[in-house]
């Protein structure tokens, strides 16, 4: 889906007509009140006309196609992924049943987040990660927005091979936000390889036992890990023979280290690379790359 059709009419037309680098913009803001903000590595404004509510409506009817309720179960997690593999979060008027997101009511703000292959970022760091024929236990660290999910797709792409590659391994993605493949209705938007499998939209703590359970990988990639049930998670898939590709939010190697959860698989040296990015106007920026014992091999 090319984005400007998603786009309310009334701002259509700048987008259009504007020269804007689609290679290097992140994200399109809207807000109530606010004008439209395009987020490229910095801030700058569309144009100076305001957003109203009857924008926002124009746009879910485009995203969904009409059929808002249809997506109600992809609106409680707060977002929408359409075609492309871009992902549509939304904010407003959140509906709780029993603890539990149910629904999202009055949406007042809309972020376009753009997915973007960047094929071949991750073969600089492939030589790193392999040793005795298999790929090592490995931690992705990253502030949010540097391009860790961009990254561990192209990685798994290489990994998973062509159709018909005899050094393409079964790799199985358990793709809780549907941002390392970005599938449309079960299909991966990105490349991931044809030896591949997705459980999209799935828990990370169950997806991964389960892909152990019926899909035979010889490597599980999931993002963003943090909680106590994803690290139990971590270690019986590490137990089982599987090999890990995994992220995590931080600034530095120390600040995963003081974590309460995941600091004990680096206690225990469970991870043997641990690959730092950093803050850049380009995403995937690797500042170091560590292996078990936190020793540097690569200093960016």
């Amino acid at each position: 889906m090319e984005i400007e059709h998603i786009l309310p009419v009334k701002f259509r037309k700048h987008f259009i007509h504007q020269k804007i680098d689609m290679d290097r913009l992140r994200e399109i803001r809207f807000r109530i009140g606010q004008p439209v903000e395009l987020f490229d590595g910095q801030y700058q404004l569309l144009c100076e006309e305001k957003v109203d509510r009857s924008d926002l409506k124009e746009m879910l009817a485009y995203i969904s196609g009409y059929s808002l309720y249809a997506f109600e179960e992809e609106l409680s997690q707060g977002f929408i992924t359409i075609p492309g593999g871009h992902r549509v979060g939304v904010a407003g008027q959140v509906v709780v049943d029993h603890g539990y997101v149910k629904n999202i009511r009055n949406i007042s703000f809309i972020n376009v987040r753009l997915s973007h292959e960047i094929i071949g970022c991750g073969t600089k760091v492939m030589p790193y990660l392999e040793g005795k024929g298999r790929l090592l236990n490995t931690l992705v660290i990253s502030p949010p927005g540097c391009g860790k999910t961009t990254l561990v797709r192209d990685i798994v792409r290489i990994l998973s091979g062509h159709a018909g590659d005899p050094k393409g391994k079964n790799v199985t993605v358990v793709d809780e936000r549907s941002e390392i493949a970005g599938c449309y209705c079960g299909m991966p938007q990105n490349d991931v390889g044809a030896h591949t499998d997705v459980l999209d939209g799935c828990p990370k703590s169950e997806g991964m036992m389960m892909a152990v359970r019926s899909l035979s990988p010889e490597i599980i990639v999931v993002d963003e890990i943090g909680g106590k049930r994803d690290v139990q998670a971590l270690q019986y898939v590490m137990n089982c023979g599987c090999a890990i590709i995994a992220t995590v939010h931080g600034e530095s190697f120390q600040e995963i280290k003081d974590k309460p959860e995941v600091g004990e698989l680096v206690e225990q040296e469970l991870f043997q690379r641990y690959i730092l990015l950093k803050r850049s106007e380009r995403p995937g920026k690797i500042c170091g790359i560590r292996d078990g014992k936190g020793r540097i091999l690569y200093h960016g």
